[in-house]
């Protein structure tokens, strides 16, 4: 067996029924043991996202660390993932996509909360936290220490996969494909920009994020909004053949699901992991960034950060899903090579039913712009945890350094091996997560009860 197919093997256990069962199953629990007010008080989630407390302790505004987290996970799951899960899964992906999401609101808010709690200060002033910290502290003991450096290198490796060769890889194929812009000429591109904003730190990438994620995340959706609009009399068959295919035995979507065959094991299989891939809920990268935060009380950040599930996967993936059902172009094959159009082909194919050859144009400048952000958000979840490994100064500027550069060779290089790496890296972080997050089920309770009693009873 090679490298390949020793990693393919790892990659299948890691995202094989049992541990998404874990994943969903973690979900569940939570939601349960905090007596639903993630979901409850997901109107209060919203409104705090905007608030802003100078006093409060932190590096980032409140929305500036929604929008670091957000900057790591709305990228290409939400305009390849989606296209990958509904070929791969059927129709009935998009559902189980959406289950996933709603516990992992739950998920999310439970693991900024510990984020929060357990954070520390680094030598130079920064807030450091997330599972590793919560692991160290919380668990505590040989056991804790020894998961919480696991955590850390698993995000190191993960950084390099997920958060830069894959992204970089995405931008440079998109570009050449639609400007027939060499993939060279992005790679330096990519390379410059990174290190003109990575190298600052943690608030050079807040300040960006802050920018171009809703910025585009707006324009994204007015687009896949419009096309809705347009497929509206689509809607109903659309959203009848997913449900259809969410829970039977074994179906054909047929119509507007074109010939795509998938059960329903298949469906949460592929809906699973491609929703946790895009809002990475369980996986403890987001809780990074929740830790930077000013915020007076853990639970209120977690709050906050807990609508970046809601806003990735239940609106954005939402929304690319139904422009793609509604569109009747699933099951397309594609003429060359007589098989199903899948990524961002499929996306882009669904898009040119309303907006001709615009749609290359459209779905590349958002996948590029999405994809960017999700190289600076996980840059700073691969150096925090690198930090907490290796704490020397130089050793994280020189990780900053070297981060950029990949960028480019991720532009320029086909490197097949790098996704099923970048799949395993993260399923191998949530491991760890979701153990502290069940051993300290108690913790986040506690803070969520408190919150619910001493601020939310007086605001009210």
């Amino acid at each position: 067996m090679d490298f390949e197919q020793l990693l393919g093997a790892v990659n299948d256990f890691v995202w094989g029924v049992p541990c998404l069962i874990l994943l969903v199953g973690t979900g569940i629990f939570l939601t349960v043991r905090l007596k639903f007010l993630p979901w409850i008080n997901l109107p209060h989630s919203i409104k705090m996202v905007l608030r802003h407390q100078k006093s409060d302790e932190g590096d980032l505004s409140p929305f500036q660390s929604l929008m670091t987290a957000l900057s790591a996970t709305v990228g290409t799951g939400n305009i390849v993932g989606v296209s990958t899960a509904l070929v791969l899964g059927g129709p009935g992906a998009l559902v189980w996509m959406f289950i996933s999401a709603a516990f992992g609101i739950s998920t999310k808010y439970a693991e900024s909360v510990l984020a929060v709690k357990y954070r520390e200060t680094n030598s130079v002033g920064e807030f450091c936290g997330g599972p590793m910290y919560a692991l160290k502290k919380g668990v505590g003991g040989t056991f804790g220490k020894v998961m919480g450096a696991a955590f850390a290198f698993f995000a190191v490796c993960a950084s390099f996969g997920i958060g830069n060769l894959t992204q970089a890889n995405s931008i440079g194929a998109a570009f050449e494909a639609s400007f027939n812009l060499s993939t060279s000429t992005t790679g330096i591109i990519l390379l410059i920009c990174s290190l003109a904003v990575l190298m600052r730190g943690v608030r050079s990438i807040g300040k960006v994020s802050s920018f171009i994620v809703p910025a585009m995340a707006f324009f994204y959706i007015l687009f896949t909004i419009i096309i809705i609009v347009k497929n509206f009399a689509n809607i109903p068959a659309s959203i009848g053949i997913m449900i259809q295919m969410a829970f039977s035995p074994e179906a054909a979507a047929g119509g507007v699901g074109g010939a795509i065959v998938a059960n329903m094991l298949t469906a949460m299989r592929w809906g699973v992991a491609r929703g946790v891939f895009s809002n990475e809920a369980g996986l403890g990268s987001a809780p990074i960034a929740a830790a930077a935060a000013r915020t007076d009380h853990a639970s209120r950040q977690g709050y906050v950060n807990s609508t970046g599930t809601f806003f990735d996967t239940m609106i954005i993936c939402m929304l690319t899903g139904l422009v793609i059902m509604s569109s009747g172009v699933l099951g397309s094959v594609d003429p060359e090579t007589g098989k199903l159009v899948s990524g961002a082909p499929l996306t882009i194919l669904a898009f040119s039913t309303v907006y001709g050859e615009g749609a290359k144009y459209i779905v590349s400048i958002a996948l590029a712009f999405f994809a960017y952000s999700t190289i600076l958000g996980w840059e700073y979840y691969g150096e925090k945890s690198l930090e907490y490994l290796v704490s020397k100064r130089p050793v994280i500027y020189a990780y900053r350094f070297l981060f950029s550069c990949i960028t480019f060779i991720g532009a320029t290089q086909t490197l097949d091996f790098v996704w099923n790496f970048s799949d395993t890296m993260n399923g191998l972080m949530a491991i760890p997560n979701l153990i502290c997050l069940l051993l300290l089920n108690k913790d986040v309770a506690e803070e969520c009860f408190d919150y619910q009693k001493e601020i939310l009873g007086k605001e009210s």
